[in-house]
């Protein structure tokens, strides 16, 4: 069957519940505030609850500028995504919430952060105004572009250590193993979900690293399970101060891994759902060690 009756086929609903976090871009969020404090806990580094609001806020303000840009240039006969449904739905209503969000993250970064984390913060927004321009607007259709899952894996794993690294001088001893991976888990992440939904991208208009390269599959395939394997050695024979990190990237990769194994039965939107609650593991390192004390 052709590819246009297939578009035809999807009649956006009501979002099953399980989708909400996903729709709503609050699962990317989620996952940067937990590993956030999981990288302060490591390096011995105490943040206040402004410094979590601050990078959910900011994560979300750009995963949500990306989508609402996207709805607003598709028609709607090519959506094929909750997602960008929604924001093409709402599309007033969230720019508003844009703007509040906006209003409050700024106020609080100037009433709260210090200098120097103020100094990262606007280092890295750069680069994150820079990807929404060229991947949303200058180079949307490019071929050869810089893959998206690319920088936003550089991005992502630059903005959960902002605020960390701020707080100490230079990079601790044993960090850099932790960032490394946990940088490759972002790209595998959001790899993988551009392989799952390479039909998306291309009704879409939008170049991914699916259509890019699609003979990378066998390899990106094989990426979660070696992260998890990275991951446990690095639990084991790495610094202590780090083991609960690793630990962490070793079962998220495994978790991505698995959600990979069965994407063909459980759908391109749950696997969609389930491939960023594999990277939430942070929150259970948290429950167990409790807060980090003074």
């Amino acid at each position: 069957m052709d590819e246009p009756r297939l578009l035809h086929r999807y009649v956006p609903g009501r979002p099953h519940w399980w989708q909400w976090l996903t729709v709503l871009s609050l699962d990317a969020p989620l996952v940067a505030v937990a590993w956030q404090a999981a990288f302060a806990r490591a390096m011995q580094v105490q943040l206040q609850g402004h410094h979590s609001f601050i990078l959910g806020a900011s994560v979300w303000l750009a995963y949500a500028a990306d989508r609402w840009i996207e709805g607003w240039r598709l028609e709607p006969e090519t959506v094929l995504t909750q997602r960008h449904w929604f924001y093409q739905k709402w599309r007033r209503p969230v720019a508003v919430a844009w703007a509040v969000v906006l209003g409050i993250a700024l106020t609080l970064s100037v009433a709260l952060l210090t200098q120097r984390e103020l100094k990262f913060g606007v280092l890295l927004l750069a680069p994150v105004l820079a990807y929404l321009l060229s991947h949303q607007l200058l180079h949307r259709r490019h071929r050869w572009r810089a893959p998206k899952e690319i920088c936003v894996a550089l991005l992502f794993a630059a903005g959960v250590s902002c605020f960390p690294l701020a707080q100490r001088d230079g990079i601790p001893d044993g960090t850099v193993p932790p960032l490394v991976v946990f940088s490759v888990l972002c790209f595998a992440n959001c790899a993988l979900i551009s392989h799952w939904e390479h039909e998306v991208d291309r009704s879409h208009g939008q170049t991914s690293l699916a259509l890019q390269f699609p003979q990378g599959r066998p390899l990106l395939r094989a990426l979660p399970w070696i992260i998890a394997a990275a991951g446990a050695a690095g639990a084991i024979a790495g610094p202590r101060a780090t083991a609960g990190l690793m630990g962490c990237a070793a079962a998220s990769g495994a978790l991505l891994g698995g959600v990979d194994r069965v994407h063909g039965q459980l759908g391109r939107q749950l696997s969609r759902a389930l491939a960023d609650v594999a990277l939430l593991t942070p929150f259970v390192l948290l429950a167990i060690e409790g807060p980090l004390r003074a």
